[in-house]
């Protein structure tokens, strides 16, 4: 497509995590002008990939896989051969056991017992003579579909863990959209039988994937350089303090870059930073209603703990779940079984220990020496490290990982949509900019739309892992129980 097409264009993208990198990529290959405004110093978002000491690990675990035909040509026309193909071990530790995820029939009979694994069953059955009438929270579409026993022993705990709220006010709607179409019967056939006839292997049962070779980060630098090389450009440690607006267009935005505001001006805008914040930083400002909305969506932050263990081999699993309330670790990435490359010395292994935790808590107050304290007590007391073992390690802050769906942010999030669907020129993307839980494919797919959108067409990015079919569908629980993430 040539440029005289675009003459008029000039992009402005806030954000340079998947999808507002995923934008300015797609701008590009059409000739338009675009800037991504990126307020850290680094990219990829909660996709990035850090490094310590020549050791490599990811923000959570990130899976390349999906359903999702032009994200799948995406990666690939971006990284190409430096994707490897990796296999899937996951497991679930709860009240001192590992159970094989997903799960397998003889080992989850053989940890549970007889007589729970009985009581499971009858729960079920009591669910379906006795179901809650409605299905308001996460508590009740799980119990409806899975029985209340099951519902305790793997959703609960570790859902509780993540969130830091009851699973009573979590809403129905995170249930209906990570775990879709999938009951305790399908959860058994799949244990036993594997998926039902006819249908395509499962997100979360696949059994294997591919993975960049140095983690996730590789893809969203080669997609920096993409843009860089192709007309484009990223600016980095750029914060966006004021988005100026003319009634329903947004004219230029007002950046910070090394202690310097200048503006920049632009004739389409995307933004993938907190819709929240979006909100907070319009001029003139958002209506009162509209900005006290902003205010009342709430987040999860997380803590990664990654520690170097001297020994080469701990443990098969690339990510192990930890349902156990006994312990305050959520998840522990292996990341030596993502990628051989991703640890520097084969004589050791580095985990990441992940806390799920609100800014301000004792936990993200809790000092890096603490936590990585912390850190190899919980190892130990698991029994997957010897704390002895732990040679090194560093700790890694992520705010704002998580949108909570809690009782109140479905109508303030239905405010701000409103307000925003009057603006000309600005649409919202990615998972923190539509204040939606999705995977890294789903974020993408939003930006593919909006740059298809800002050339004319016309898509729902609000639709985006509601309407459209995909893997998870009659997936086992793997997002009800994980942060992210470890999935795309």
């Amino acid at each position: 497509m040539s440029n005289s097409n675009h003459v008029d264009k000039r992009a402005v993208i806030i954000g340079g995590g998947p999808a507002g990198l995923t934008a300015a990529v797609e701008l590009c290959r059409r000739d338009v002008p675009v800037t991504v405004l990126e307020k850290s110093n680094y990219v990829g978002g909660i996709a990035r990939t850090e490094q310590y000491k020549g050791y490599h690990f990811d923000i959570g675990g990130h899976r390349f896989f999906t359903k999702i035909g032009e994200v799948e040509k995406f990666w690939y026309d971006i990284l190409g051969d430096d994707f490897i193909t990796r296999p899937r071990i996951s497991r679930i530790f709860y009240q001192g056991k590992f159970f094989d995820y997903p799960l397998k029939a003889f080992n989850a009979l053989s940890n549970l017992g007889f007589f729970t694994s009985f009581v499971v069953v009858l729960s079920y059955l009591s669910s379906k003579i006795f179901p809650y009438p409605r299905e308001d929270t996460f508590e009740e579409w799980v119990s409806n579909r899975f029985g209340k026993k099951l519902y305790h022993i793997f959703f609960k705990t570790y859902t509780e863990k993540v969130w830091g709220i009851p699973c009573s006010e979590i809403r129905a709607e995170f249930a209906a959209q990570r775990i879709r179409g999938l009951s305790l019967p399908v959860a058994v056939w799949n244990a036993v039988f594997g998926p039902p006839g006819g249908k395509e292997v499962v997100k979360t049962l696949i059994e294997e994937f591919q993975y960049p070779r140095l983690g996730p980060g590789m893809m969203w630098q080669r997609a920096t350089e993409f843009v860089n090389a192709h007309g484009g450009q990223v600016d980095m440690e750029a914060e966006v303090v004021r988005l100026c607006h003319e009634g329903w267009r947004v004219t230029e935005v007002v950046l910070r870059q090394k202690g310097v505001e200048r503006t920049l001006a632009g004739s389409d805008f995307i933004s993938s930073m907190p819709i929240s914040e979006l909100i907070q930083k319009l001029d003139p400002p958002a209506p009162p209603e509209v900005q006290a909305a902003a205010s009342g969506l709430t987040y999860r932050d997380f803590i990664s703990v990654v520690l170097i263990v001297n020994q080469p081999d701990l443990f098969p699993d690339n990510w192990i779940y930890i349902h156990s309330p006994e312990v305050q670790v959520g998840r522990i990435q292996n990341f030596k079984n993502w990628s051989p490359e991703m640890v520097p010395d084969p004589a050791k292994t580095s985990l990441g220990l992940e806390y799920f935790c609100t800014e301000g808590d004792d936990v993200w107050r809790m000092s890096e020496v603490e936590l990585i304290e912390l850190g190899k007590r919980e190892m130990e007391r698991i029994g997957l490290v010897r704390a002895a073992d732990v040679s090194d390690g560093t700790v890694v802050r992520q705010l704002k990982a998580y949108p909570v769906y809690n009782g109140t942010y479905a109508g303030y999030l239905a405010t701000i949509k409103d307000y925003l669907a009057g603006f000309e020129n600005l649409q919202t993307v990615g998972r923190n900019g539509l204040h939606k839980y999705n995977n890294q494919d789903h974020s993408m797919l939003t930006a593919m739309l909006a740059v298809r959108n800002l050339i004319g067409e016309r898509h729902d990015l609000w639709n985006v892992n509601t309407e459209r079919s995909y893997h998870e569908e009659m997936r086992i629980p793997h997002s009800a129980l994980s942060s992210d993430e470890a999935g795309t």
